[in-house]
């Protein structure tokens, strides 16, 4: 990127101003122009070769290609998942994606190959070695890799495949090794769906468990709420539902796109008539065991006893009282965020032959809009699906939704709901869309968007917003609209993260914490900062809302997740 003093438009000036506030007393301007680096390309790159320098196995007999999850900055020790006499060195590949794509923007930005090649090694030496026999590889939810045993470690919890709102980066997958990645993509379904004819399927999928028939299989197309084995959590469904997708995308196997769109289907089927809201699952559990009436132990929250909803809130609600019509602002952000976001994309990039995605997601966003957000506020309340309100209601019982006098609750609509309404608009071009994605741009402390994109616009260019997601939902109006206020705030949120997360090389949620998590979103959204000023968005892989996690039990916490025992210190 060139900067020169002799650039006197408003957005030069703004970034003139800006970068001197950040290089302090030390200008990154000579008199001659000169490439320089940007703030933002420098910290980033900064991190890569940090990452790339002591972020590697070197750990145990033998050295490979995998990274760790993450070090702690001050000591540069890997983080560690705890339980029993076990330290394990945590390396999952699936929570390192957003790292991956990280490193493939930072190559691109600055043409040197090194980024990429390293996560293109440790995908290669992933395939090639922690593989099961169906073709899914050892990461997720419940299990890892050791680096310094350099073995799969499992039996701190379910020993099964877990995706949930990962979305990895399949592109680069694709790149490394397209056999092995075709066969990962048909394995994850045939892992996780257990009954085709009726798509019954699971967030946990089976390591043995051979491929047969896939897209070949029967479908009858059954009513919403069927009883069945599994459990259809939506940010599950999701991730089957894209790696479907994007088979089809890869290969043109049109079997693997209806499979996908009948997966994305389900959830739509089962919408309230009415409202249009929900689902998170679009089945109900088996009651294999008649539960008591007063639950007094987490043990009866399990599923053997039927649904959950109806379980402990049946008495008080009837024939509403389903896991799948519950909206909880929790709940709501896999139903609308994740699953809204990457539908969008799925749809861009489809185009024709993803429509009904596009179609299915604006019903959704415009019926959750209309009877949860709160404009005044930036609040999303607690919903059954008929669209009644359940904001301070007080759990009169024990169960899977809190203990007795839990009291449901609003929650601040954060900033992937505002990305996610922006990128619909985008696309779609409903006013309601925008209304809403504007108010929640204000409830972020980002000043006032427009009236419509570029229109009456006063961005608050004295925010204290550092959140990347944020940066990328400006970033992504910029790019379609142009408009260089936009810019401007991305701008101011992205000195906002250098100033406030940025430490020893590496990047942080906060400034207390001393554990650098790799795949943080924080350097992938300054790379496209960076893209953005040099009118290149095409080189920094897209956000998909994806993320990842470890959940099982850890020494002294119970069962938990690693965002709670490792990243939150």
């Amino acid at each position: 990127m060139r900067f020169s003093p002799g650039k006197t438009s408003r957005r030069g000036l703004f970034f003139l101003l800006l970068c001197l506030l950040i290089a302090g007393a030390h200008p990154i301007f000579s008199a001659a122009p000169v490439e320089e680096e940007s703030p933002w390309l420098k910290a980033v790159r900064e991190f890569g070769d940090q990452v790339l320098a002591k972020g590697r196995d070197v750990y145990g007999e033998k050295h490979t290609p995998l990274f760790v999850d993450g070090l702690n900055i001050n000591t540069l020790e890997p983080v560690r998942w705890l339980y029993l006499n076990n330290r394990w060195i945590i390396s999952n590949q699936a929570s390192q994606q957003n790292l991956f794509r990280t490193l493939t923007a930072l190559s691109n930005l600055t043409g040197d190959p090194k980024y990429k090649n390293a996560a293109k090694e440790a995908i290669a030496y992933m395939f090639k070695n922690y593989r099961s026999k169906n073709g899914l590889l050892y990461w997720g939810g419940h299990t890892f890799v050791d680096l310094e045993s350099d073995t799969r470690v499992y039996g701190f919890d379910t020993d099964s495949h877990e995706l949930k709102n990962h979305f990895p980066f399949y592109d680069l997958m694709w790149e490394v090794d397209p056999a092995a990645t075709k066969l990962y993509l048909q394995a994850v379904w045939n892992a996780h769906v257990i009954d085709w004819s009726i798509l019954d399927m699971n967030r946990h999928g089976s390591w043995t468990k051979p491929i047969d028939r896939l897209w070949k299989s029967n479908f009858t197309d059954p009513e919403p709420f069927f009883e069945g084995s599994g459990l259809t959590f939506i940010n599950a469904g999701t991730d089957l539902i894209y790696a479907a997708a994007m088979l089809y995308h890869y290969t043109g196997d049109r079997d693997a796109l209806t499979w996908s769109k009948r997966l994305a289907y389900q959830y739509v089927k089962a919408r309230h008539p009415e409202t249009k809201l929900g689902v998170y699952q679009y089945s109900k559990p088996i009651r294999r065991e008649i539960p008591p009436f007063n639950f007094t132990e987490s043990k009866y929250t399990e599923s053997k006893y039927g649904d959950r909803a109806e379980n402990q809130l049946g008495p008080e609600f009837g024939p509403i009282a389903k896991e799948g019509y519950l909206i909880l602002p929790s709940s709501a952000e896999n139903i609308y965020a994740h699953n809204g976001l990457i539908q969008l994309q799925i749809a861009e990039l489809l185009g024709e032959e993803g429509k009904e995605f596009l179609e299915w997601t604006h019903e959704g966003l415009l019926a959750y809009a209309k009877y949860a957000y709160i404009p005044e506020s930036n609040l999303l309340r607690p919903l059954w699906a008929d669209g009644t309100d359940l904001t301070g209601f007080v759990l009169p019982r024990y169960g899977y939704y809190g203990a007795a006098g839990t009291v449901f609750k609003a929650k601040k609509a954060n900033s992937l709901f505002f990305y996610t309404y922006a990128y619909a608009f985008r696309l779609i071009n409903d006013l309601e869309l925008w209304k809403v994605a504007r108010s929640i741009a204000r409830g972020h402390d980002l000043g006032d968007l427009g009236t419509l994109p570029g229109q009456n616009v006063k961005v608050n260019l004295v925010t204290k917003n550092a959140d990347p997601v944020a940066l990328l939902g400006v970033l992504n109006l910029y790019q379609a609209y142009k408009d260089p206020a936009y810019l401007e705030l991305a701008t101011v949120i992205g000195n906002n993260i250098l100033k406030t997360k940025y430490r020893n090389k590496f990047f942080l949620e906060s400034p207390s914490r001393v554990n650098a998590r790799f795949s943080a979103l924080e350097p992938l959204a300054l790379l496209a900062l960076e893209a953005a000023y040099r009118d290149l968005p095409e080189l920094v892989p897209p956000y998909n809302g994806g993320e990842g996690y470890i959940h099982g039990h850890f020494n002294g916490a119970g069962r938990t997740y690693d965002f709670r025992v490792i990243w939150n210190h």
